[in-house]
């Protein structure tokens, strides 16, 4: 399963060139990922009061390829890759066109408020092994 995730560039997310600063290119995965979450039916608002935990980045591997620019339309790709009882790794690509601009690998854990690491919960890995195709 692969989930795409539109957006244009705006004047804030650019330099004084109108190249998209290079940390910008995190919170558009950011949003992707929400996005991705909740099309598996995991509003993550919802989960936190009910488990009372939340997805942290644990680990983030990136390669800027191009640059995007002001009022560019973008579409970041987003495909679960891996899956443990403890982690995912999901692969986030950011496109203009068919052109890719970023690639990203992005671990994310389960963590308890405290910030201690659990498991994910029954509900949330059966969801993301269906993204998975049940691999």
């Amino acid at each position: 399963m692969k989930h795409r995730f539109e957006l244009r560039v705006y004047y804030e997310d650019t330099d004084f060139a109108g190249v998209v600063y290079y940390a910008n290119y995190l919170k558009f995965i950011e949003r992707a990922r929400t996005e991705f979450m909740r099309s598996l039916g995991i509003d993550q608002k919802s989960f936190r009061v009910e488990t009372g935990l939340v997805f942290a980045v644990r680990s983030l591997e990136a390669e800027y390829l191009k640059p995007a620019k002001f009022d560019d339309e973008l579409t970041v790709v987003t495909s679960l890759e891996e899956l443990s009882g403890a982690r995912a790794a999901l692969k986030q690509d950011v496109f203009r066109n068919n052109d890719r601009l970023f690639s990203s690998r992005v671990t994310i854990a389960c963590i308890a408020e405290s910030g201690r690491p659990c498991g994910f919960p029954k509900i949330a890995a059966a969801a993301m092994r269906r993204a998975l195709g049940n691999r």
